[in-house]
């Protein structure tokens, strides 16, 4: 019985251990697969993050490619052009026009063309009144820069009109037409009753209303204008400034500031009617008694008295736009050291009038043919060539024989030989030009250059610019 017992006891503890054994791997079953499901979650998230990071890098790839291409493509429409259009000014633009105009001038061209002289001294005639064959073989043998008309060259109206009209056709280029009208007792037009006679520089200064001499410059602007002039050797920018001066009966008084604003005022009338003003005689001929008409002029004025009282009336009347500056040929040593005369002074003319007053426009001598000069530098080429060298752009010469081959021939010749002589010359004729170009086109006159290939001999458009454009 116990042994039975014993034995069902042993069986029912075998089958506990079973039980608890299976229980254990069960459990242990159950544990490895909740491990190998966590392993394999993961896993799988490992490579589904990996997978994402490889598709947003590669779609990332693909955005920045696309937007490489497109800012390859779109970049030659936004970016700047390295060669950029550069606007010139009306200044710079004049300029190339001029210059361009000058290289293709012939060198005996760019000479004459510095010459303002009469008709008679061109045609060997005593009193110029028509222009004939004689006139247009002249101009074509000697282009020269301009013509100065006096009282001999008039006769009436419609006499002097064709005279004047005719002789710009027979010009290569156009010309300046001068006239010495100062109003007064100094006024060709005037004197033959072409036109009624303004007050003079004298009767002007003693009233000192600078608004009345402006409107004796505005009437005498117009009137020379009608007849085709484009250069008045006026006003006198002389100081009376010593007893029985050479220029008492010329000049608007002797003191500076109340000579200043009349001067102005002339120079303003003028150029508003499209006439060039030609302040004259620097530095200033009213410190003289002595006239250079008959022989050597000099002024012993210190060069402060010329600074503190002629120098403020010419840098009035440059500042209020004169075209021209005449030099004269009294000797002021006291300004250049020397009794060389003014005109022929590099001292007066570049030194001071230049560069010390600032004057930018044409420098024109007084007449060389007056004894003061032809003295000094004892012949025409002599005086020509030393005033040119000072800094004179224009040479005026009202009285002499007829121009010579023998006069330009030694002109050239020193323009060949000597290169500072021919910068000289360019640079003359450059503001020479250019003075010519700012009339004519305001004044639509006929082509600076001429005789083209380019473009037709005929007159330009209406603001005179189409053919020089074309010549540049």
């Amino acid at each position: 019985m116990n042994q039975k017992i014993k034995e069902q006891q042993e069986k029912r503890e075998a089958r506990r251990k079973r039980r608890v054994r299976n229980q254990i791997l069960a459990y242990i079953t159950l544990i490895i697969l909740i491990l190998a499901m966590a392993a394999g979650i993961v896993f799988g998230v490992q490579y589904l993050t990996r997978k994402s990071e490889a598709n947003s890098q590669e779609k990332q790839e693909q955005v920045d490619q696309m937007i490489g291409t497109e800012e390859s493509l779109e970049a030659p429409e936004t970016q700047p052009s390295t060669e950029q259009i550069i606007e010139l000014t009306p200044e710079q633009k004049l300029d190339e026009i001029v210059n361009a105009g000058i290289e293709v001038m012939p060198l005996e061209d760019k000479v004459a063309g510095l010459f303002i002289v009469t008709p008679e001294s061109i045609t060997g005639v005593s009193a110029a009144v028509k222009a004939g064959d004689g006139t247009k073989q002249a101009l074509t043998k000697y282009s020269v820069g301009g013509i100065l008309y006096g009282t001999k060259n008039i006769q009436n109206e419609s006499q002097f009109k064709e005279m004047i009209d005719t002789t710009k056709l027979y010009s290569n280029y156009p010309l300046f037409i001068a006239i010495e009208d100062e109003g007064g007792s100094v006024s060709p037009l005037a004197e033959k009753r072409l036109v009624e006679k303004q007050k003079s520089a004298v009767e002007l200064g003693e009233t000192g209303d600078a608004e009345a001499v402006r409107t004796v410059g505005k009437t005498m602007g117009n009137y020379l204008a009608g007849y085709g002039f484009n250069l008045d050797l006026a006003p006198v920018a002389d100081l009376n400034s010593v007893q029985n001066s050479v220029m008492a009966k010329r000049s608007y008084g002797s003191d500076a500031a109340a000579v200043s604003p009349l001067v102005v005022s002339m120079t303003e009338g003028l150029e508003g009617a499209k006439v060039s003003a030609c302040l004259k005689h620097f530095p200033g001929m009213g410190s003289t008694t002595q006239n250079t008409d008959n022989g050597l002029a000099s002024s012993d004025r210190s060069a402060e008295d010329f600074r503190a009282n002629e120098f403020v009336v010419f840098k009035a009347g440059i500042d209020a736009g004169a075209d021209m500056v005449m030099v004269s040929h009294m000797a002021a040593p006291s300004l250049a050291g020397d009794n060389t005369p003014s005109s022929m002074s590099s001292v007066i003319v570049t030194d001071i009038l230049r560069k010390e007053l600032g004057f930018e426009g044409v420098i024109i001598t007084d007449d060389m043919m007056m004894v003061g000069a032809t003295i000094y530098a004892e012949t025409m080429s002599n005086a020509f060539r030393m005033a040119l060298e000072a800094g004179n752009d224009i040479i005026l010469s009202s009285t002499t024989p007829r121009l010579n081959d023998a006069l330009w021939t030694k002109n050239l010749d020193l323009m060949s030989v000597n290169s500072e002589f021919r910068e000289r010359v360019k640079n003359a004729a450059y503001r020479v030009i250019k003075l010519k170009l700012e009339y004519f086109k305001t004044n639509n006159y006929a082509p600076l250059y001429p005789d083209s290939e380019s473009v037709e001999n005929s007159i330009p458009d209406k603001d005179g610019e189409k053919f020089f454009l074309e010549q540049a």
